[in-house]
């Protein structure tokens, strides 16, 4: 199971950009990017909401999920592009028979777009995963939990890459084992800090680039609960 944004697609420094600007419209002019990149990467946008209401003491407005969605759709056609290595990847998976699903806190319609313009696609058709599917995001396992059910595996069976400390956790609580991704262009300049983030929230193992994890997934047996 991947999660899609800053593992997948390069869509984590547009929509922390969007974030923060949202943040500084509604007077919190100290957050930043990088704050916003702690505390949210992995949250479905009803819990980044809440997090931005509490953040800035004014009440987030009712159609901030909605408007933020549709600005970052309408970057995705000319300014989105896969992570470095993603298509790669993905293709030698699927040649060998391996069972992926897209597990994101991104609502539908963002997922599916992000994939056809990055066009990925094609190696998850009938497994794309979105938190509007569940009652919790990331954290809670649910997320995971349907996924699983979607690539009928038992949760014992499944390795989860992600790059932030909410999917690992909900990846555990679910049963699962997680692998850290920190190669997202939103971690330049913190991907050791991000790595140990991730290694804390418990997932067993941190890669930097998408290259490294074909040969851990083909011996995924050496990896479960294992860290």
């Amino acid at each position: 199971m991947f999660d899609l944004d800053g593992c997948l697609v390069e869509s984590e420094v547009l929509a922390l950009k969007a974030v923060a600007e949202e943040a500084q419209r509604l007077g919190a002019r100290d957050v930043d990017v990088e704050e916003l990149g702690r505390e949210l990467l992995g949250l479905k946008m009803s819990a980044i909401a809440d997090w931005l209401g509490k953040r800035t003491g004014v009440p987030t407005p009712g159609d901030f999920g909605a408007r933020l969605d549709t600005g970052l759709m309408d970057q995705y056609p000319t300014g989105l592009r896969p992570v470095d290595g993603a298509a790669a990847l993905l293709s030698n998976l699927d040649e060998s028979g391996f069972s992926m699903a897209v597990a994101t806190g991104s609502s539908f319609p963002r997922m599916r777009l992000a994939l056809e313009v990055s066009e990925l696609a094609r190696y998850f058709e009938a497994r794309m995963c979105s938190a509007d599917l569940v009652a919790n995001g990331k954290p809670a396992p649910d997320l995971f939990l349907h996924a699983a059910k979607v690539l009928a595996r038992a949760p014992c069976e499944c390795l989860v890459i992600e790059d932030s400390p909410h999917g690992v956790k909900g990846a555990l609580a679910a049963g699962m084992t997680a692998i850290g991704f920190v190669g997202g262009g939103h971690l330049k300049g913190r991907r050791d800090e991000q790595a140990g983030t991730l290694l804390r929230a418990g997932c067993t193992i941190v890669v930097r680039h998408l290259s490294e994890l074909e040969s851990l997934i083909r011996d995924k047996e050496s990896l479960m609960y294992v860290g």
